[in-house]
């Protein structure tokens, strides 16, 4: 299984080569876990870079993949990730999910860097 966090989901919509990255996780539905959280981030930003119509072609496509909704028992253990690696809401919320799920997390986000079940890529 994979998670692919909000950074590359970006640089994939963006085409660029941090996204050809990922291409082949991204495209595989039937591995790919996709949090709530990151929904929420990569609408977000696509809605203030570009315009509504293309987030919600964005947010379309991702949620082609197994989608996770944050209930209680996952905020609850995203808390306790986040407290034990010093990670911020959403970041908690992203590798606790993967956590859960038994995936790989891609990721080009320095506070995952060193974490157990993380693939991560520097920023070019």
């Amino acid at each position: 299984m994979n998670l692919v966090d909000s950074s590359l989901w970006l640089e994939y919509f963006a085409g660029s080569e941090a996204g050809e990255r990922v291409e082949h996780v991204l495209t595989d539905g039937e591995t790919l876990v996709v949090p709530s959280i990151t929904i929420y981030e990569v609408f977000k930003k696509l809605l203030a870079e570009l315009d509504e119509d293309r987030a919600l072609l964005a947010v379309a496509h991702m949620k082609q993949a197994r989608t996770v909704e944050l209930d209680t028992d996952l905020a609850v253990y995203a808390a306790k990730i986040g407290r034990d690696h010093r990670l911020a809401l959403a970041d908690s919320v992203i590798y606790a999910t993967g956590l859960k799920y038994g995936c790989t997390v891609w990721t080009q986000d320095k506070h995952f860097q060193g974490l157990p079940g993380v693939k991560y890529f520097s920023k070019n």
